[in-house]
């Protein structure tokens, strides 16, 4: 194990005390100020101190800073005073969702609009929704909230199987009035309940499962110390948490005889959009930027144990800011385990008679959270190999309406709808093979016609285009012919003379699916592409940009390339964008099973030989080898 040389240890309660406390000595934190996002800026190596940054937002004037603190000096070392009207807001905060309720439940209109309904406000429950930006010119500058309407027939109730379609409330959260109701007329309320508890929907719960255990007599094979340096195998890395992206991790390397060799300085999944497609205008304005808008690392589950984590579990309990400054663990945020994953590799040999069994393992490291009606999990595996890979999770209750088009939504009930979405994720990917310069190319499998050099037809080759600017850089995924995207570090060969490089391996989804010109489009831009490369920024953080809340679509990926800067042979950020298109069907209901998504990275030409030649064979719990028996089957 190598000591670090640079902070990389999780933000601290201590350390949100002290930014507090240099906040109000320099008058910038006062009775009405509140505390949107709080985290530590990534280490600078040359210059290593803790560095927070601070997003304030005056409640009372909407008077919005962005501020960095030096915790090593004690000092303020940049104030920005933020023109939310030409960048955009703040992030949500979770007290402006609370707020919305009681709003609404005062105003006049809504209370009309429920009675025209047969409602009172003490049977509708609101969901507070970020508001996008759109033909109102009068919201600009303003923290607007929308609201839909469910209603709750009792406190267990699931409210969303029973959508209070044709209205929506909009509703500024700084002035703490509604703004404007946009009422279509009354529209039958699904009546069939969505309680997924409840042993009319369950049945009797079966009971023909067994026990499954799954044990480390001796321990997990990882070690942590400093609280969030892990040494596993031949891996090595920092786990950081980030009330915004939440996981990130740092400093990934793997040990190869006797070196270690860095592969990535940084990853994370920097942004998530759900834009929906329902045009209808009570909801053509539905899209959530939910790392942007509405913090998920903030929103992260405390996990338990044989729920949310099954096995030998090393948890991690990261710290977030509260708007009012106070520190808040969340206990048991992050979950750390090995996991078996199948055969790693195995061959038996006619010629030489030797049978080879080789068994994989994997590294898993996540997080859950809480968005509303969905709930995600965030998975970073590593695996004995060398790949990396990263798995979204999507479930929860999908968002509900009245079903009314078919065009547009999936019938999940009688008369209720679930309107087609999309989960689309971005991957911030900071490359570092062997600590030099990265050069991206493209490969692609090409079909060889018949012709003098391949009579029979059966050659195919494969081509590679190397990326050289930011704008050439911008790709879509290809699966017909196989496209994927290998990081190389020309500067580092391997035994063979060729550079060392990753793979990155996409699924090759469809990416956003909203028209060109469209508010979300612009908003999105990150969306619309699988691929974008840029040259490495300290200021380039979020392919949406720092200020997603209310932003009309600028300061994020497609202005940082404007330029057409070379990203050929230098420091980069790769941005992966991968993404679910969810058309609901009704195994959906009232809970949705699972989906998931994601990517790998995987060596190629990394290594100058099989990484794994040293991995023992698998030996069965008190018995024997598998090369000697047949007594270590089962599984796959």
């Amino acid at each position: 194990m190598k000591t670090r040389t640079v902070d990389y240890t999780l933000l601290g309660a201590e350390e949100i005390a002290a930014a507090r406390r240099l906040l109000q000595e320099n008058n910038l934190f006062t009775a009405s100020t509140r505390i949107a996002y709080l985290g530590l800026e990534d280490p600078n190596p040359q210059a290593p101190a803790r560095r927070v940054r601070v997003m304030l937002m005056d409640s009372a004037l909407n008077e919005p800073k962005d501020v960095v603190l030096d915790l090593t000096r004690n000092e303020i070392e940049q104030v920005t005073e933020i023109d939310a009207a030409a960048v955009g807001q703040l992030p949500v905060l979770e007290e402006e969702f609370e707020k919305v309720e009681a709003i609404v439940a005062a105003d006049e209109g809504w209370i009309q609009a429920l009675a025209k309904r047969n409602l009172t406000v003490e049977q509708v429950r609101v969901a507070p929704l970020s508001a996008g930006v759109f033909e109102y010119p009068e919201e600009s500058g303003r923290r607007i909230l929308r609201g839909l309407a469910f209603r709750q027939d009792f406190a267990e109730d699931s409210a969303w199987a029973h959508p209070v379609d044709g209205l929506v409330v909009y509703i500024d959260t700084v002035a703490g009035k509604v703004d404007q109701i946009l009422d279509f007329g009354p529209v039958d309320i699904p009546a069939d309940h969505g309680n997924y508890t409840d042993p009319e929907l369950t049945g009797p719960i079966r009971d023909t499962q067994k026990p499954l255990l799954i044990t480390q007599p001796e321990g997990p094979s990882f070690t942590v110390t400093d609280g969030n340096h892990v040494e596993w195998e031949k891996w090595s890395l920092d786990v950081g948490f980030d009330m915004r992206e939440g996981l990130v991790l740092y400093n990934i390397a793997f040990d190869d005889k006797g070196q270690r060799r860095r592969i990535l300085d940084r990853a994370s999944i920097a942004e998530m959009v759900v834009p929906y497609g329902d045009p209808s205008p009570v909801r053509s304005w539905q899209n959530y930027f939910d790392t942007g808008e509405y913090l998920i690392g903030r929103m992260a589950n405390s996990l338990e144990l044989g729920c949310d984590c099954l096995g030998e579990i090393h948890y991690i309990s990261p710290v977030v800011a509260t708007a009012d400054g106070e520190a808040r663990t969340i206990h048991n945020g992050i979950c750390m385990h090995e996991e078996d994953s199948s055969i790693l590799s195995k061959h038996s040999d006619d010629w030489s008679g030797v049978k080879y069994t080789r068994r994989n393992r994997r590294l898993v490291i996540s997080f859950f959270t809480t968005v509303g009606n969905y709930d995600y999990g965030f998975y970073w595996y590593l695996y004995l190999d060398g790949t990396i890979e990263f798995e979204a999770k999507a479930t929860g209750i999908v968002f509900t309406s009245a079903m009314r088009d078919e065009r547009f939504a999936s019938e999940m009930a009688p008369g209720l709808g679930a309107p087609f979405h999309q989960h689309i994720f971005g991957a911030r990917l900071d490359f570092a093979l062997d600590g030099g310069p990265s050069q991206v190319i493209e490969e692609e499998a090409v079909r060889l016609p018949i012709s003098k050099e391949n009579p029979r037809g059966n050659a195919f080759s494969r081509s590679h285009t190397v990326l050289s600017t930011a704008k050439q850089a911008v790709r879509d995924a290809n699966m017909p012919a196989g496209r994927s995207w290998v990081v190389t570090n020309p500067e580092s060969k391997n035994y063979l003379g060729k550079p060392v490089g990753f793979k990155l391996h996409p699924q090759g989804l469809p990416t956003l699916l909203a028209a060109e010109g469209s508010s979300i489009h612009k908003r999105a831009t990150f969306a619309s592409k699988a691929l974008w490369v840029t040259k490495r920024e300290a200021g380039h953080r979020y392919p949406t940009g720092d200020f997603v809340n209310q932003n009309p679509g600028v300061e994020g990926i497609n202005d940082w390339i404007a330029d057409d800067h070379s990203v050929d042979t230098q420091d980069i950020s790769l941005w992966h964008t991968f993404a679910l298109t969810h058309f609901p069907r009704t195994e959906d209901w009232p809970i949705m099973p699972v989906d998931s998504v994601g990517f790998k990275i995987r060596p190629e030409g990394f290594f100058d030989r099989s990484p794994v030649l040293d991995v023992p064979e698998p030996v069965k719990h008190g018995c024997c080898s598998c090369g000697e028996t047949e007594c270590c089957g089962g599984g796959n």
